[in-house]
């Protein structure tokens, strides 16, 4: 079994409020009697994609066990790069993959330089498939990025999903191990399929999303922030709780 937790869309950007919110979060996650596996960070760790941006979220996410990231929207590559990763400044899509507790966890750059909406460029394809292929077949496999591939009906998120995600769901075809994907970019909790797999959107650290019925302001700015749990077995069966911390 593995036990992992998942935050995102923290939006730092030096104001009181945006750090607050993340370091509660962490603070709650240090704290727990039993600690997670793996926490994984699901992109829009900062605001503005600056390097001071990031020397805050590095501060911020450091802990006993492994932190995984991926970019999102707002993240920029280079000081991403620099900062959290220790390596050259770089443009070029940032993908990882990670082994914890028994389970492969593909964190991928779903981003387009300078605009909002996503996509799995062919490089990140490439190596998506070439790294599932190079599992053995009863290994089990996680896919985490930041814009959801499907719609969440709602009209903000759903205007700047990935574009293209066929390309993306028949790789999944292909690959039996993967067990599900999980997302973020949404600011909201929800739960779907892509591709006959779960598809997990965890909910926003910096605010959540109001959706039509609930009002017409879509930034709910009161919620406290939200966090997901995943459990992943070894029959590859995924069970996600989701949590506030007040």
């Amino acid at each position: 079994m593995t036990l992992l937790a998942q935050i995102s869309d923290l939006h730092l950007d030096g104001s009181e409020r945006a750090t607050r919110r993340a370091i509660r979060v962490m603070d709650y996650l240090r704290a727990l009697p039993h600690p997670v596996d793996a926490l994984l960070v699901t992109g829009d760790i900062a605001d503005h994609g600056t390097e001071a941006e990031y020397e805050e979220a590095a501060q911020i996410l450091a802990a006993e066990f492994p932190v995984l990231t991926c970019p999102g929207n707002h993240d920029a590559r280079a000081a991403y790069r620099k900062v959290l990763l220790d390596e050259a400044p770089d443009d070029g899509p940032i993908n990882q993959a990670h082994h914890i507790a028994g389970t492969t966890i593909l964190m991928c750059d779903s981003t387009i330089p300078g605009r909002d909406e996503g996509r799995l460029d062919a490089a990140t394809l490439t190596w998506l498939d070439a790294t599932l292929t190079a599992l053995p077949p009863d290994a089990t496999a996680l896919i985490a990025f930041h814009q959801p591939p499907v719609e969440l009906h709602h009209p903000l998120p759903d205007a700047y999903t990935i574009q293209e995600p066929q390309h993306l769901a028949d790789i999944l075809d292909a690959h039996p191990q993967v067990a599900a994907v999980l997302t973020g970019h949404a600011h909201t909790a929800a739960a779907s399929t892509f591709a006959a797999r779960p598809l997990i959107v965890a909910p926003a650290i910096t605010w959540t999303l109001r959706m039509p019925w609930e009002g017409d302001q879509p930034a709910d700015r009161d919620q406290p922030p939200g966090l997901a749990f995943h459990i992943l077995s070894e029959n590859r069966r995924l069970t996600t709780h989701y949590r506030v911390v007040l």
